[in-house]
C-alpha cells in the first residue's frame, strides 16, 4: 500500500468518515467527528501507521487532510 492510500486510510477510519463523503479538502472541524477528541486519535493512528512522533507544533497545525502532506514530509514521508 502506498503512502497516500494509507495516510487516507487512516483518516477515514480515525474520524468515522463515510468513504463516499471522503474529499482531501476536509478541515478540522468541518465534521463532528473531527473535534478536539479526534484530533487526537487520528494523530495517535498516523504516529503508529507511519512510526513516527509528531512535535507539538505540528500536531496543532494539522488543520487539513491537505496539510498533512506539508507535515509528514518534516518526518520523511513521501507521497
Amino acid at each position: 500500500m502506498d503512502n497516500k492510500k494509507k495516510y487516507q486510510d487512516i483518516f477515514i477510519k480515525s474520524l468515522s468518515i463515510d468513504i463516499k463523503k471522503f474529499n482531501e479538502k476536509i478541515k478540522y472541524n468541518e465534521i463532528s467527528k473531527w473535534d478536539s477528541i479526534g484530533h487526537m486519535s487520528l494523530i495517535s493512528a498516523l504516529e503508529e501507521g507511519f512510526g513516527i512522533t509528531m512535535d507539538i507544533d505540528d500536531i496543532v497545525d494539522f488543520s487539513s487532510f491537505k496539510k498533512g502532506f506539508d507535515i509528514f514530509k518534516k518526518y520523511g514521508i513521501k507521497f
